[in-house]
């Protein structure tokens, strides 16, 4: 099992901040299929109190269910005794992700 962190503006959907933009089906049909196969999804987003409950329930409309919120995993929380600021993760999901080919990091 693997944990993927999600952003939402210009990830999930197109960029249209604070409001909501269009769907990215792809990305979308993506995390669902990862959910699918049995993998934690954390939503990682900026957004808070209502923006963010209203981006959450966009994404459930849409068969998009996470395991956390802004959040890390309840059973890393448990495990590690609190919930750091840093999310915990093994893939995020993010459009300013920078992928440097041939470098390790």
């Amino acid at each position: 099992m693997s944990v993927y962190a999600i952003d939402f503006d210009n990830t999930l959907c197109k960029n249209a901040y604070p409001e909501i933009g269009e769907p990215k089906q792809d990305v979308i049909n993506f995390c669902k299929a990862r959910k699918a196969e049995g993998h934690k999804l954390i939503f990682n987003s900026c957004r808070e109190g209502e923006l963010m409950a209203r981006a959450v329930v966009w994404c459930a409309d849409r068969g998009l269910h996470f395991d956390a919120i802004n959040a890390n995993l309840p059973e890393l929380i448990a495990k590690y005794g609190g919930d750091c600021r840093k999310i915990s993760a093994d893939f995020y999901i993010d459009d300013k992700n920078l992928f440097l080919e041939g470098v390790n990091t």
